[in-house]
């Protein structure tokens, strides 16, 4: 029997109402560990690449403090840190939901990845807008928004859309600890009998077009934010 045909017998069992409500869970899930938890992280990751001003915070300690989360959480596997994250929950008793461990092991990866993208975006633009924005008595904070963020956009977003992109596929991974997402239902789907070709085929299909539509909105948010006028200050 060659596969179309096995296709085409497992597919009327196979497509029914029940398994696409659990397969839509899953797919529900896997958008609230990736989504969220890169949204959380990217947040993160903005206000450590920010303490590492020194135009913003003048505290050293303070500035090597997340230097030292970036450099420690980015260099760590993506399933050693949710294992981490899942054993220290228990450990502490908190008794969180494993969406909840799982969107923080999201969170705390995309922070130290975020960090740094958004560390290239800053020191992209030129010292001399710094110094002139200071000069003209213009908080750092508001310098920051108003003149270095703006410009930084076009190095920030392109890597940011390919991590995002890439955590997606990574929450695979949070299957280890039971959260059912897209991986973990394709195998359940698997072990009822149905074939590892339509299971899989369908997991692969499901994320084809988690990545298409977040690759979309990023690519549309990419484009409004860098079109949008941006000030500069005139140096010589």
């Amino acid at each position: 029997m060659s596969p179309w045909d096995i296709l085409a017998n497992e597919a009327p069992r196979f497509f029914t109402w029940w398994n696409m409500l659990f397969l839509g869970q899953a797919v529900l899930n896997t958008l609230v560990a990736s989504v969220l938890g890169c949204a959380v992280g990217y947040a993160l990751g903005f206000a450590l690449a920010t303490l590492r001003l020194p135009q913003v915070m003048p505290v050293a300690p303070v500035r090597a403090a997340a230097i030292l989360w970036v450099e420690a959480f980015r260099r760590i596997p993506f399933l050693v840190l949710l294992l981490l994250v899942f054993f220290l929950s228990q450990a502490l008793k908190l008794e969180a939901p494993l969406w909840a461990i799982a969107v923080s092991a999201v969170a705390i990866r995309m922070s130290a990845l975020a960090a740094e993208n958004v560390r290239a975006g800053y020191e992209s633009v030129r010292p001399q807008q710094w110094e002139a924005a200071l000069t003209m008595n213009i908080p750092a904070l508001s310098a920051l928004r108003r003149v270095v963020l703006p410009q930084s956009w076009r190095v920030i977003l392109p890597p940011s859309i390919v991590h995002v992109l890439s955590m997606v596929k990574e929450t695979s991974l949070v299957s280890q600890i039971g959260f059912i997402e897209i991986t973990f239902a394709a195998k359940m789907l698997t072990q009822r009998g149905f074939s590892a070709m339509i299971t899989y085929g369908t997991a692969l299909v499901l994320y084809f077009c988690v990545s298409w539509a977040l690759a979309s909105l990023a690519r549309a948010a990419e484009r409004r934010l860098v079109t949008r006028p941006v000030l500069t200050i005139p140096t010589p």
